[in-house]
């Protein structure tokens, strides 16, 4: 039979019928490669049809076995992450940038599995054995009964760990290194991450041993490889992190056993990543309260509440068009909070430079960080420093209404639980959190002109302590 030939795109997996240079789908160039279209897993058909089995149906409430319990690694904020504990069978993506932790993180996970007589198993695909054990011995965990293997082909893999007792972990690192024999392309392409992470995941589901697998990020921040990959796995699992900075975050962005959008905060110190027990306290430490433009935000991270500090300097511009700056925020929000300023509390913010960074190094996603970055705003633009005991949250509407957010009530019990004594909140707050924070004080807003009137009262009260003094 005569194979007919497609074209891939290496960096989305859009297949076209002819070559060409730029990828009609994502716009990238170069990045079509030939492939056989006759190959790889699930092309059979294509060669010949093959009868089917017949399996059994089980109806919804039929339960044959009970399910297994999650395997936890040791490391709290791990298993946070992934909800509770590994899933036997289950399949996680781990991505990050080169050097950021990835390897240090399942060297440390891989370590405390074993000790607790569990079957771990290691397999770089990009490092010799003896570089593994080089990095164990440098977090002092060389002496743990982990498997180590240097291999890239999926089936000498799967065909080794079929001896013997059955894994309870096994790591992949990475996939973009792996090839398979029934996919008649070059390691790395589109195909072959596709078709062994399909070969990987069917270990998994088969035996019951939890499979990670290690993926690359490109230069935008997303997993390199096609994107079914991260269809395919349970969970997908971001570690972030700034290259000048020690904090490290771990992010669940899907999860089919638990919350996303969860996050885990470790420390990089000099025997591996550190767990932070108490991440507001770790992004408050560098805190420069006195300071005009900074403003405490009481947010929420998948189910645990963070204070984070926003800070805002807003200047003079000498160009033409005014510069817009943004770290840890989204910059169409910010536009957005710019424009409600001006257009509803008669704010003149379109002529200055303006800068914003949430302190840390932590990305936040969530509309409820609008009150907070509005109020450095105007406190950089007024000059008025906001009072160090005062937290912010509320999302805020085009009409400059402040709208109600979701979990009030752990946002003011951390804010109480590190010793802040007020929370400027939308208007239904107050009686959502006020029966469990008895000792904040809550005063809430319903629009950002009430914002920006209490900011001047402030003013006011420090001008008149002033000339007291």
């Amino acid at each position: 039979m005569k194979t007919r030939a497609s074209f891939v795109c290496q960096n989305c997996g859009a297949v076209t019928q002819r070559w060409q240079g730029r990828c009609e789908s994502c716009g990238a160039w170069n990045s079509i490669l030939e492939e056989n279209a006759a190959s790889g897993i699930g092309a059979q058909a294509a060669r010949g049809a093959q009868k089917g089995r017949v399996f059994e149906l089980m109806g919804l409430g039929d339960a044959t076995t009970p399910s297994a319990p999650r395997m936890l690694t040791g490391i709290a904020e791990f298993d946070r992450v992934s909800g509770g504990g590994f899933v036997p069978g289950s399949v996680l993506l781990l991505g990050g940038e080169p050097g950021i932790g990835k390897s240090t993180l399942l060297i440390q996970a891989c370590a405390l599995l074993a000790k607790q007589g569990q079957r771990v198993v290691y397999i770089s695909g990009e490092e010799a054995v003896d570089q593994v054990r080089l990095r164990a011995e440098r977090l002092g965990l060389s002496k743990t009964p982990v498997e180590l293997a240097a291999e890239t082909s999926v089936e000498d893999i799967l065909a080794t760990l079929s001896h013997g007792r059955r894994p309870a972990l096994v790591v992949i690192d990475s996939i973009q290194t792996m090839w398979t024999q029934s996919v008649e392309s070059a390691p790395g392409t589109v195909t072959q991450v596709r078709g062994s992470a399909q070969a990987l995941i069917r270990f998994a589901k088969t035996t019951g041993a939890t499979v990670i697998l290690v993926g690359h990020v490109t230069k935008d921040g997303q997993i390199a490889g096609p994107r079914v990959v991260e269809h395919m796995v349970d969970a997908v699992i971001s570690f972030e992190g700034e290259g000048g900075r020690d904090v490290r975050i771990l992010r669940a962005v899907k999860n089919r056993f638990g919350p996303t959008d969860e996050i885990g905060v470790f420390e990089m110190t000099g025997k591996g990543l550190g767990e932070v027990t108490n991440p507001s306290a770790l992004f408050l430490s560098a805190r420069d309260a006195a300071a005009p433009g900074t403003a405490v935000f009481a947010g929420m991270e998948g189910t645990r509440p963070l204070l984070i500090e926003i800070q805002a300097l807003v200047a003079a511009s000498s160009l033409g068009t005014p510069r817009r700056a943004v770290v840890g925020w989204d910059t169409n929000r910010l536009a957005m909070v710019i424009a409600v300023l001006e257009a509803h509390a008669g704010l003149k913010l379109g002529q200055n430079d303006i800068y914003l960074n949430v302190a840390g190094g932590l990305r936040v996603s969530e509309p409820a960080a609008d009150l907070a970055a509005a109020a450095a705003l105007i406190s950089s633009l007024t000059g008025v420093t906001l009072p160090s005991t005062s937290v912010f949250f509320g999302e805020i509407g085009l009409s400059g209404a402040i709208r109600p957010v979701a979990h009030t009530l752990p946002r003011l019990k951390e804010a109480m639980k590190l010793g802040f004594a007020r929370a400027i909140t939308p208007q239904e707050a107050p009686g959502q959190g006020r029966s469990a924070a008895q000792t904040i004080e809550v005063s809430s807003c319903s629009h950002i002109s009430a914002l920006v009137a209490e900011i001047a009262r402030m003013r006011g009260r420090a001008g008149k302590s002033a000339q007291g003094g």
